[in-house]
């Protein structure tokens, strides 16, 4: 590589990681946290185990759904039905209430159920209330909204520029060096860099997938709102130009839920979006369904069903989009894996602190060295002339 190209590698590096390096610290910051979120909600009592088959499964030995949603509606008089989801664990089933079938995430209230008993396995919980729900915001929006999820998404493609520029400058810094050097017996700033290029060549490949599925993830709302306006828009075309229905004259949730799994052989429901809801039209419930299997559990099915009729109106695989931010989404937080891939995760996640924390020091112990002495620390791997000469 030569010396222009060094220089122009290190100064891609060096600003791309200045920009983006103290939102980055606080991503990694919360994400720790929130790797363990399920852990940390069922110590806090917000995810409360019931024994039983999956809610998510046949609904032989559960509770009608119409009597659970009406359990929840009879604690928040005046709010209507958002969604309904099940779960693949055990038979908790969740009822999302708001005053409007449109409403903000923080005007939503939580109601868990065992599907089984019918009973309420915890209090109301409005969404976006405690610790955990602070650190997601946080971690998501830092509390701004879409401009902020974007703005950590600029900061993530900055990070995936970083690590890239990062791992072509390893290649001439390391030339001469075996791989794992660390070089205790020199300077202060020496041994900082071999342990900064350390672990930042070791955790390179897990930064990137987690830096590019963050920003997938960042980009949630306009791909609902691309999905809403592309292709649930054709699937109820037919309904174009139709004043919303009435919530008086919705049908049976449990009898949408019926026809859309008949239509829908061999899935299982994730969750139901009542009419006038974000994932769904003014006319129909839309159940989301997923594979049964670990490959295609992620893979999502929509089943439309007219809210008035009861009757399945179209069926439809999410576009490619749609299958990439539910990709994104647990492989980002390693939440498909279980405990032992949580903990790699959260070991990785360490490592990337130690990276963005040691680049900072470096920067500031040399920050004012002219660019050339740097890019000739690069060259030759911080070694003395009698170490190059040797």
């Amino acid at each position: 590589m030569t010396r222009d190209a060094v220089r122009a590698w290190y100064l891609v590096h060096k600003w791309t990681s200045l920009v983006c390096t103290a939102f980055l610290l606080m991503l990694c910051t919360t994400g720790l946290p929130l790797i363990f979120h399920d852990e940390i909600d069922a110590a806090l009592g917000k995810a409360p185990a019931a024994e039983g088959p999956p809610s998510s499964g046949t609904d032989v030995h559960l509770q009608p759904v119409d009597r659970l949603v009406a359990s929840a509606l009879a604690t928040r008089l005046g709010e209507v039905p958002v969604f309904t989801a099940f779960s693949n664990e055990g038979p908790v089933v969740t009822v999302t209430t708001a005053p409007r079938s449109d409403s903000g995430a923080g005007e939503m209230t939580l109601h868990l159920f065992n599907g089984v008993t019918g009973a309420a396995t915890g209090a109301d919980a409005a969404e976006g209330t405690g610790v955990m729900a602070f650190l997601l915001q946080l971690h998501t929006d830092m509390f701004l909204g879409v401009g902020g999820e974007l703005f950590l998404g600029a900061m993530g493609l900055l990070f995936a520029a970083a690590i890239v520029s990062g791992v072509v400058l390893y290649a001439p810094f390391m030339r001469k060096l075996p791989f794992g050097t660390l070089r205790r017996q020199r300077s202060a700033r020496l041994k900082w860099l071999d342990w900064h290029n350390l672990l930042g060549i070791t955790a390179a490949a897990w930064m990137t997938v987690v830096g590019v599925t963050g920003v997938v993830n960042t980009l949630a709302v306009p791909i609902l709102a691309t999905w809403r306006a592309t292709d649930l828009r054709a699937m109820t075309r037919a309904y174009a130009g139709r004043a919303p229905l009435p919530r008086g004259e919705w049908g049976s949730v449990g009898g949408a839920l019926a026809a859309a799994r008949a239509a829908v052989p061999g899935y299982r429901p994730q969750f139901v979006a009542y009419p006038g809801s974000g994932y769904s039209s003014p006319h129909h419930y839309a159940v989301f369904f997923q594979g049964a299997t670990p490959l295609t559990e992620r893979m999502l099915t929509v089943a439309l069903v007219d809210a008035r009729t009861i009757r399945t109106t179209d069926v439809a695989s999410m576009p490619w989009y749609a299958k990439a931010l539910a990709l994104s989404q647990p492989l980002h937080f390693g939440d498909y894996g279980g405990p032992p891939l949580k903990l790699l995760w959260a070991v990785l996640d360490l490592c990337t602190i130690w990276v963005l924390g040691s680049g900072l020091y470096l920067w500031l112990g040399r920050r004012r060295a002219p660019v050339e002495a740097l890019v000739r620390e690069v060259e030759t791997g911080g070694r003395t002339a009698s170490e190059l000469a040797a």
